[in-house]
């Protein structure tokens, strides 16, 4: 097997294919028992061999090949996990925010630019700015209740704002304007804190 290895890392495709015959089927036994699926343990040890042959490189030998292939799949395999929870959290945030639009829209209310940028910025964010803006609720007791420090409070307040500007695209208005006084108009956004 060192043999093959070593060829492989010289570019002999011949042994990058016996490295992949004699390792794929063991992979993707062991991909399915994680996954429980046989096409994503499939597509994983098909994304598995690719990072082989990518990072063959790096391999040294310290451990064995096969162990060295099931911590590529294994970091493979919780990425796609993170990666799947990130589009499912989104997903999820976008359905509710629809519906609050909807919700906004049956009842006659105004459903502003400034809600809608809010919309789309994470829960930690856009907590903290509700709390500060639309109640006028200090830094200190919005930490208080959000167990979290007056700075950081700030600090999400701040970049928040900068988000929702640059969502409802107030800063690059105002950067050309010579006035300066537009964004200012916007609303609560402006960044007058």
């Amino acid at each position: 097997m060192e043999d093959i290895i070593k060829s492989a890392k010289q570019g002999d495709h011949l042994a990058f294919a016996i490295l992949f015959k004699e390792n794929y089927p063991f992979l993707v036994k062991y991909l399915l028992k994680i996954t429980m699926n046989p096409d994503t343990a499939e597509e994983l040890a098909q994304e598995t061999m690719a990072k082989c042959i990518q990072k063959l490189q790096l391999y040294n030998g310290q451990s064995k090949f096969s162990t060295w292939l099931i911590s590529i799949a294994t970091n493979t395999y919780i990425d796609q996990c993170r990666k799947k929870k990130r589009e499912k959290d989104w997903q999820f945030q976008e359905e509710a925010y629809r519906k609050l639009k909807w919700h906004f829209e049956s009842r006659n209310e105004e459903w502003n630019d400034a809600l809608a940028a809010l919309g789309k910025l994470p829960e930690e964010v856009r907590i903290p700015i509700i709390l500060k803006h639309y109640y006028g609720y200090p830094y200190e007791e919005i930490g208080e209740m959000l167990k979290i420090s007056p700075g950081t409070v700030k600090s999400r307040v701040h970049n928040g704002i900068l988000s929702v500007r640059r969502e409802m695209k107030i800063g690059e208005e105002t950067e050309g304007s010579s006035t300066g006084k537009r964004a200012i108009k916007q609303g609560r956004f402006s960044g007058n804190q």
